[in-house]
């Protein structure tokens, strides 16, 4: 496997394990309650779940990284901005779904630490 390969399968996995880590201080560690407003109840928000989130989101921007390599005249520029424009548009989910103040802010914190590992990440591993 190449090195830009390597870089962007690391980045990619890196995003979910950093997630899991904020995941496992907030809940396990320090005893909050991670539920969210999924649908018409209340769901716990368990560690498959953030694992299962946090990579789609990395396989999602790595694709969308590879058709603006293939396509625009400044790839990295441009997909940068659109990472930062769906990571804001993301904070909106944690902002209106989240049971409770700690919740709300343990979940945007998820979405911030994977939103810093995969914008500048992904940029890099691809140039």
């Amino acid at each position: 496997m190449n090195t830009p390969m390597r870089r962007l399968l690391l980045t990619v996995i890196g995003a979910p394990a950093a997630a899991l880590a904020v995941w496992a201080l907030a809940v396990p560690l320090a005893g909050i309650t991670l539920t969210a407003r999924m649908g018409a109840a209340p769901q716990p928000v368990g560690p498959v779940l953030v694992i299962v989130a946090s990579l789609v989101a990395g396989l999602a921007g790595w694709a969308l990284l590879a058709v603006l390599e293939r396509r625009a005249t400044r790839p990295g520029r441009n997909w940068t901005i659109i990472a930062l424009v769906v990571l804001v548009l993301s904070l909106s989910g944690p902002l209106t779904s989240a049971v409770g103040a700690a919740a709300t802010v343990v979940l945007l914190l998820m979405h911030l630490v994977v939103g810093a590992v995969l914008i500048p990440g992904l940029v890099r591993a691809a140039t």
